[in-house]
């Protein structure tokens, strides 16, 4: 397990460097959540799980990990920058319900749906309108170092001003003289008060109409969107932190911003490492529920949607997720989901069938070897993809065993089933998703079946035997024939 160390690209640096804690065997690690305006789909599903495995892997190493993720509930605007309407309050209007009817009903949503996801839950889940008090101390500090200016009750951040103290632009790589050129090309409603297009909000003045406002010393209003994680991340994580994750679509504006904020107001960087998932795309475009070409995972659950030939269970949309590195991007398809189906199918009979295997003199394949390499892919920036790929060449080995074309010894088998419970199990967060009734008609109806195939062949009925066989085959149900006897995988 320590025979390599852990490597995490960070997309601070954009490179892969040596994972070192601040406070080992602490560990910091803030996600952003999601803003919780509608029913979540296959692209918060891909943040979760990518940080999801972080947490748990990082756990398995020995780390004590206090896992942050934020919940917006208050300054999401519709197209991510500092002008139209506030995404809850515009779905609250729609729906006939208070803003924080929407947060919850939303809220609550994400939760079943990450849950049926075997998603584990953060130690800390703050939400924005829960830290006004803190949102508000931070402006202050930033105003007060000059990074900072306030205009009819509204406070922007200056960027041009931060700039001549602090490389704007560190993440993301943007240049503020082509950001600033392209912004002038473009004359944005609700723009003309900023200094420049660059700036932005830290809080915005409430209009009349405008149901969610908190008093400030700058008059009613709310704050920016980018602020609530500058302050929520450091107010459970400290400053600096270790690890700060999201989606890539938010690398720029959201998480340049973070840093910008964080830095003005403290004079330090607040993140160590920098971690970004990449976009599920449909037929290349990124998938989003601004851009309304979102599938809901009860969609998914459900077979409900357009797109969907049928219904795919949650086990299968998180293995689909994992056979891909989670700097990767993701293309939906049915062809995808069902071959991924069919693989994780395949890995969870693997793992029934360890038991099974009776242990010989000698074994086969090293599985110490094997083991370090499973650690050796989860070490190269938790490369889930290649994890995957080893336990698949574990399952080949277990299922050639039941035809004793590979052996292993008593010790090989108990760190084999332990480890492969590990992996499957413990790290991706993989488990069995039949219900348990349903396991049992299923193995009393294949039991019959074979029963009955087995009685073609004593009458030397091929022809009945291997009609049994091919429409089984046709079923994704392979009869496989051992010393032991005959056995279905499906």
């Amino acid at each position: 397990m320590l025979s390599s160390p852990l490597l995490i690209h960070n997309s601070l640096s954009r490179k892969k460097e040596e994972f070192h804690p601040l406070k080992p065997p602490f560990v910091g690690l803030y996600v952003c959540g999601p803003t919780v305006y509608g029913p979540p789909h296959l692209g918060h599903a891909r943040s979760a799980i990518t940080f999801d495995i972080v947490y748990r892997y990082l756990k398995k190493l020995g780390y004590r990990v206090r896992y942050v993720r934020n919940i917006t509930d208050v300054g999401h605007l519709e197209n991510d920058s500092d002008e139209g309407e506030d995404k809850i309050l515009k779905r609250a209007k729609v729906e006939q319900l208070e803003p924080m009817e929407i947060v919850q009903l939303y809220m609550n949503k994400y939760h079943g749906e990450m849950d049926k996801l075997n998603i584990l839950r953060p130690g800390i889940e703050p939400r924005a309108t829960g830290h006004i008090p803190e949102q508000i101390k931070l402006i202050e500090k930033i105003l007060s170092q000059g990074f900072a200016y306030c205009v009819n009750g509204s406070v922007y951040f200056d960027v041009i001003k931060y700039s001549q103290h602090h490389p704007y632009g560190i993440l993301s790589g943007r240049k503020l003289d082509e950001l600033l050129s392209g912004d002038e090309e473009r004359e944005l409603e609700g723009q003309k008060e900023k200094r420049n297009p660059v700036d932005f909000a830290l809080w915005k003045k409430a209009n009349p109409e405008h149901i969610m406002r908190w008093d400030s010393p700058w008059g009613e209003g709310f704050p920016g969107w980018h602020l609530e994680c500058s302050v929520m991340s450091t107010k459970y994580l400290g400053l600096p932190f270790d690890i700060h994750g999201g989606g890539m679509d938010l690398l720029f504006p959201h998480h340049e911003c973070e840093i910008s904020q964080s830095q003005a107001g403290s004079d330090t960087a607040p993140v160590k490492y920098w971690m970004h998932n990449n976009m599920i795309t449909i037929n290349g475009q990124k998938m989003g529920k601004s851009l309304g070409n979102a599938i809901g995972l009860e969609e998914f659950f459900s077979g409900k949607h357009p797109l969907l030939e049928r219904s795919y269970p949650p086990m299968t949309i998180r293995f689909f997720i994992l056979q891909a590195h989670y700097r990767s991007t993701l293309d939906f398809s049915n062809a995808a989901l069902i071959a991924s189906e069919k693989g994780l199918k395949k890995l969870l009979q693997a793992k029934k069938l360890i038991v099974q295997i009776n242990p010989s003199q000698k074994s086969t394949r090293d599985i110490k070897k094997w083991l370090d390499e499973c650690y050796l892919v989860m070490n190269d920036d938790f490369n889930t993809a290649q994890l995957i790929a080893c336990l698949f060449s574990a399952a080949s080995w277990i299922y050639s065993s039941a035809e004793n074309k590979e052996t292993f010894t008593s010790a090989d088998l108990i760190l084999l089933k332990n480890s492969f419970e590990l992996f499957f199990t413990e790290i991706l967060g993989l488990k069995e998703e039949t219900e348990p009734t349903n396991d049992k008609y299923l193995d009393g109806l294949m039991s019959l079946i074979i029963e009955l195939r087995n009685n073609a062949r004593k009458n030397k009925d091929y022809a009945t035997s291997d009609a049994i066989r091919e429409k089984m085959k046709e079923l994704s149900i392979q009869l496989e024939d051992g010393k032991e006897g005959t056995r279905w995988v499906l």
